[in-house]
C-alpha cells in the first residue's frame, strides 16, 4: 500500500471520529441557547483545560510556529512571553469575566460590554469587531487543513479542496452538536496534538541528526544565524517582540471563542487552575516546534512554503503510519480552533445582532436554527479567503489578535473598579481609532520606528478613549455600582 494512501486514510479515520463525536453530543444536550452556547456553563477543569490550550495553539502552532523558526530562528522562543501572559490573565481577569457571566447571564463579550456601557452602538461595535477579526482566524485554521491533506495525499487532492473538505466536517459536528460537541472533539484533539507533535519532531531529529544536541551544533555550524538575535532577516527586534506578546496574548483571550469560555466554567476555582497550569501545555509544546523549524532549514533549505515544513518532513523521511497519525494530529490542531471560531461567530450573530435587532421574541429552537445557517454562511466566507488570500500563518494570528486587541481598554474597564469612569462614546471612539491606526502602522506607515501595528493601535485606543470619556457622559451609577459592585464582592467577599 503506498504512503500517500495509509497517512490519508489515518485522517479520514479521524475525520469520522469526530463526526461521531458530534453526534453523541447532540443526544446529550437540550434544546435552549445556554446549553448550545455554553454547554450549561458547567464546564469542568479537565474538559475546560484541554479545550482551552486546544483552541489557543491550532494550525499556528503546528505549522506556523515551524515555519517562523525556518526563517526566522530562535527568536520565536519570545512564545514563552505570551503563553505565560494568558495564564495571568486566566487567572486574574478571566475569573472576573466568569463571575458577572454567572450573575447577570451573559452569553457573548457584547453581552458583558453594552450592558455596562448602556449603549446598543458598543454592543454593535464589539459584535462587529469580534466577528471581522475571528474570520482572519478561519481562514488561518482552513489554510493549516488545506495544507495538511494536500501533503498526505502527495497533492492528489488540491490545496483549495482539501481546506473546504475540512472545513465542512468542522461545521458539521458543530451543526449537530453545539459547544458541546467542540469540547467534547477538543478533549481528543488536545491530547493527540500534544502528543503527535512530541512524537512527531522527536522522530525525525533523532533520525536525521542523532538527537537534539546534534541538530543544535550543526546549526552552529551550517547556520549559525539562526540561532541569533534578531534572526537573519532581523525580524525579531524590541517593537516586534513586545507587540507580537500583546497581540498573542491579549488580543487572542479578547477573541470571542476565548471569552466565551470564561463564561462556561462550572466555577472560579476551576479558571484560577486553568490560569495556573495552561502555560505548561502552551510554552512546551514551542520546544518540539523549535527543532521541526529549525531541522527544516537544514535539510530543506529551498523550501518554498515554509510553513509546511513539518508535513513536508514527515512525509519525506517518516514511516506512512506516523506521518498520518502525526497529521491526524496536525488536522486535530487546526479543526479545534477552527469549530471554536465557528462556534463563537454563530453565537455573536444570533445571540447580539439576530436576536437583538432582527427577530427578537422568537423560540430558543428559531435561535438554534438560524445560528446554524450562520455556521454554513461563515463556513463558505472562510473558504473564499482561503482560496483567493494566502499569506503567513504567524501574520496572519498576529493581525486577527491585534484586531480583537482594541476591545482590551473597554473590557478592562468593565473589570477593574476606578475614580475615573469610561463612557460608550468613549469606547467607540477608542476602538474606531485603534482600528484606523492598526490599517495605517500595518499597511500605510508599516511598523513606524519599529514598533509592532498591534501596539500603536493598543496605544492610541486608549488615549482616545480616556480623552473622550473625559467630555462625555458616562454610565448611570446604578449600572456602575450593580456590576462594580459584583467585581469587589467577587473578589473581597460580601
Amino acid at each position: 500500500m503506498e504512503p500517500w494512501v495509509v497517512s490519508t486514510g489515518l485522517i479520514f479515520i479521524y475525520l469520522i471520529a469526530t463526526i461521531v463525536i458530534g453526534m453523541l453530543a447532540n443526544r446529550k444536550g437540550t434544546a435552549n441557547m445556554e446549553d448550545f452556547f455554553l454547554c450549561g456553563r458547567q464546564a469542568g477543569f479537565i474538559v475546560l483545560y484541554l479545550t482551552v490550550v486546544a483552541t489557543f495553539h491550532s494550525a499556528f502552532a503546528f505549522l506556523g510556529s515551524g515555519g517562523f523558526f525556518y526563517t526566522h530562528g530562535i527568536g520565536f522562543w519570545m512564545a514563552g512571553t505570551w503563553t505565560v501572559l494568558v495564564g495571568a490573565i486566566t487567572y486574574t481577569i478571566g475569573t472576573r469575566i466568569w463571575a458577572l457571566g454567572k450573575k447577570f447571564g451573559y452569553i457573548t463579550p457584547a453581552d458583558m460590554i453594552a450592558d455596562f456601557y448602556e449603549s446598543e452602538a458598543v454592543r454593535v461595535i464589539v459584535a462587529v469587531v469580534s466577528v471581522v477579526f475571528t474570520l482572519i482566524y478561519i481562514q488561518v485554521q482552513a489554510q493549516g487543513l488545506g495544507y495538511i491533506l494536500s501533503v498526505a495525499t502527495g497533492d492528489r487532492i488540491p490545496f483549495a479542496w482539501a481546506s473546504l473538505i475540512l472545513l465542512v466536517v468542522a461545521a458539521g459536528y458543530l451543526v449537530v452538536g453545539g459547544l458541546r460537541a467542540v469540547y467534547w472533539t477538543d478533549v481528543i484533539q488536545g491530547v493527540w496534538m500534544y502528543i503527535a507533535v512530541w512524537a512527531g519532531s522527536l522522530v525525525l531529529t533523532y533520525k536525521l541528526f542523532g538527537g537534539p544536541v546534534q541538530l543544535w551544533r550543526r546549526l552552529a555550524a551550517e547556520r549559525p544565524d539562526l540561532l541569533t538575535l534578531p534572526g537573519p532577516e532581523g525580524f525579531f527586534t524590541p517593537g516586534m517582540w513586545v507587540g507580537m506578546t500583546i497581540a498573542l496574548s491579549f488580543g487572542i483571550i479578547f477573541q470571542p471563542h476565548m471569552m466565551i469560555r470564561y463564561f462556561t466554567a462550572a466555577s472560579d476555582r476551576t479558571l484560577k487552575v486553568l490560569g495556573a497550569t495552561t502555560p505548561i501545555y502552551l510554552m512546551t509544546l514551542f520546544i518540539p516546534a523549535a527543532f521541526v523549524g529549525l531541522g527544516g532549514a537544514l535539510i530543506l533549505p529551498d523550501l518554498a512554503q515554509p510553513d509546511r515544513v513539518f508535513p513536508e518532513l514527515l512525509f519525506r523521511y517518516a514511516p506512512a503510519w506516523l506521518t498520518g497519525l502525526i497529521l491526524a494530529g496536525a488536522t486535530a490542531a487546526a479543526m479545534s480552533t477552527l469549530d471554536s471560531i465557528l462556534h463563537s461567530n454563530m453565537t455573536v450573530l444570533t445571540r447580539d445582532v439576530y436576536q437583538r435587532y432582527v427577530a427578537p421574541n422568537r423560540s430558543q429552537k428559531h435561535y438554534l436554527a438560524f445560528g446554524r445557517w450562520v455556521v454554513l454562511v461563515l463556513l463558505l466566507l472562510g473558504w473564499f479567503l482561503t482560496v483567493y488570500n494566502l499569506d503567513f500563518l504567524v501574520t496572519l494570528v498576529t493581525l486577527s489578535g491585534a484586531g480583537a486587541l482594541q476591545l482590551m481598554p473597554a473590557v478592562l474597564a468593565v473589570c477593574y473598579p476606578a475614580r475615573w469612569r469610561t463612557t460608550s462614546a468613549g469606547v467607540v471612539s477608542g476602538i474606531g481609532a485603534g482600528l484606523v491606526t492598526l490599517y495605517v502602522t500595518r499597511v500605510v506607515v508599516y511598523q513606524p520606528f519599529g514598533m509592532h501595528e498591534a501596539l500603536w493601535s493598543l496605544v492610541i485606543n486608549f488615549a482616545v478613549m480616556l480623552t473622550v470619556s473625559a467630555f462625555t457622559r458616562p454610565p448611570s451609577d446604578a449600572t456602575v455600582e450593580r456590576i462594580h459592585g459584583e467585581v469587589e464582592r467577587f473578589v473581597y467577599g460580601d
